[in-house]
């Protein structure tokens, strides 16, 4: 072996054990991954479902809703006056082995940038939790079920057809009743909130948990559960719009990681394979 040869293989296993998961072969298998889009966060004891993983660097995010960690009541949902935990609070992540740490705090970054637009603090609801590095060989960022993330896209018009997944403790665990399918009845906010019917309605515990839309693009968060227009519809966080303001104020280079399962638009489906 010549020496820039054995120079190049000396410097590559030096720099090994900090790779990135930028493919779909180095992240856990599916199947086994503790730590995927839809396990449970909890912020104080505050739960909540995680929606997609994130990533800027060589730092590995799961997703989650900012309204989790505030601190106020149920009515106080305006990320520009509303309380929150600070950055750097613990948050518990089901299937890791240590704690993550809230890293982004969108109602956090509005309150320290000054924000004033009404929708944006109204409906900008996005918080990363910083995995341990620890725990990143234990995760995969496929939505159990549908597969995907394809990428980041829109919601599309009335009518589209929307895929999510919740995880509520109220389901106690039955991962049957988690996949979800609906449709968008409306829009609003400036583009900021879409207002989505599903199948089952969201529950108490299901906030931040991944919404796809037909083509398997990551498109929001579930943010609020609401009685109008109708009783049992979700209110969905604009995750392209979210994320932009994310890159905005203190994440340049933050991007979604693609599942590495292929995308199968079927609730049926879903529910077989959750």
């Amino acid at each position: 072996m010549s020496r820039v040869k054995l120079a190049l293989a000396l410097f590559l296993s030096m720099a090994a054990p900090m790779l990135l998961p930028t493919f779909a072969s180095a992240w856990a298998p599916a199947a086994s991954a503790s730590v995927h889009p839809g396990v449970q966060t909890f912020t104080e004891g505050a739960q909540c479902t995680s929606n997609f993983v994130f990533q800027e660097g060589a730092t590995v995010y799961l997703g989650q809703a900012a309204h989790c960690s505030g601190t106020g009541g149920q009515t106080e949902t305006d990320g520009c006056t509303s309380g929150s935990l600070p950055l750097g609070t613990p948050v518990e992540v089901t299937g890791a082995a240590k704690p993550g740490t809230l890293a982004y705090n969108s109602w956090l970054a509005m309150q320290a940038a000054g924000e004033s637009d009404p929708n944006t603090c109204a409906y900008n609801d996005l918080a990363l939790i910083r995995l341990d590095s620890a725990d990143v060989g234990k995760v995969n960022p496929s939505v159990p079920g549908y597969g995907g993330p394809t990428g980041v896209g829109t919601v599309g018009g009335l009518g589209a057809t929307v895929f999510s997944y919740g995880n509520s403790e109220l389901r106690g665990g039955v991962t049957k009743l988690s996949p979800k399918q609906g449709t968008v009845i409306q829009n609003e906010g400036g583009g900021w909130s879409h207002i989505v019917v599903t199948v089952t309605p969201g529950v108490p515990g299901d906030s931040g948990s991944p919404f796809m839309n037909e083509a398997g693009q990551a498109i929001g968060i579930l943010s609020t559960l609401q009685l109008a227009p109708l009783a049992g519809t979700n209110g969905v966080g604009d995750l392209g719009k979210e994320l932009a303001y994310a890159r905005s104020h203190g994440f340049p280079e933050l991007h979604l990681v693609r599942g590495t399962q292929p995308f199968n638009p079927s609730l049926v489906g879903a529910i077989l394979g959750a």
